[in-house]
Formats: structure tokens, C-alpha cells, sequence
């Protein structure tokens, strides 16, 4: 199977599609900084904010699950697919073509 180019897969989709993918409703905005309930766990009512992303470096935080990486990584966690796996079903769900590796 040809390798996926995991760096164009995150250049050409951004953090905030991954969460609408998710479903992803935050509690709570400041500029870039979004926090609300953590879309990979079932966040408890005091914790409501324990997740938080930063759009514009593409990264997450759980404070609970301590859960934490880019937006592949978070579609990885959330599918619970290994990370070649994750990239090439986010790829298809959004419509984009995967950027295939052919050759090593």
C-alpha cells in the first residue's frame, strides 16, 4: 500500500473542519483559543471546558484525558484509527483527493 503524505494532509485540512467533522460546539471563543467539552471523551458537566484548541497552530488539549496533537491526530483519536488509516478516511470524508506517496 503507498504511503500517505501526512504533512499535505495537514496543510490542506485545517483544524476547524476536523471539529465540525466532530461536531465540535465550543463553550466558549477567545480569537483563536476555543475551549468546550472534549469531543473524545464524555466531558462530565464541571467539565465542560476541560478541551481546548488553537486554530491558528493547529493543536489540542484536553485537560482531563489529556489528550493532545494536531487535527490528524485528533481525527485518529476520535476514530480511533491508526494515523495512515485516519488520513486517508478524513481525506475522503471531506472530498479531498489523498496525496499518495508512490514512491520511497
Amino acid at each position: 500500500m503507498p504511503g500517505v503524505d501526512l504533512d499535505r494532509v495537514r496543510a490542506e485540512i485545517t483544524m476547524e473542519q476536523v471539529l465540525s467533522l466532530l461536531g465540535f460546539q465550543p463553550s466558549n471563543r477567545s480569537g483563536e483559543q476555543w475551549y468546550g467539552a472534549c469531543p473524545l471523551h464524555e466531558s462530565r458537566p464541571g467539565r465542560r471546558r476541560s478541551f481546548s484548541v488553537n486554530l491558528a497552530m493547529s493543536r489540542y488539549y484536553c485537560h482531563h484525558c489529556h489528550s493532545h496533537g494536531n487535527q490528524l491526530e485528533l481525527w485518529a483519536a476520535a476514530k480511533k484509527l491508526p494515523l495512515h488509516e485516519a488520513a486517508v478516511d478524513l481525506c475522503q470524508r471531506l472530498g479531498h483527493d489523498v496525496p499518495w506517496i508512490r514512491r520511497w
